[in-house]
């Protein structure tokens, strides 16, 4: 409460990108076992994390602009 208003914010996008986060995390030490026991990784893998990690980073920027207008 600020100055006798109650504020309460949807932070539903938050915790979805926070979702997105843990699975980008999990891809990404699935791909550097796989590097470390067979020594090369398979393009569409980095393929497939560049894009994740371009959908995280793009969520957050909607998320920030959302916020800094409040």
């Amino acid at each position: 409460e600020i100055n006798g208003y109650l504020i309460h914010l949807d932070l539903s996008d938050v915790r979805e990108v926070l979702r997105l986060l843990r699975i980008s995390s999990n891809n990404l030490n699935q791909y550097a076992k796989r590097a470390n026991e067979t020594g090369s990784i398979y393009e569409t893998d980095i393929r497939e994390l560049q894009k994740m990690h371009q959908k995280l980073l793009s969520m957050m920027g909607e998320i920030l602009d959302r916020l800094s207008s409040i």
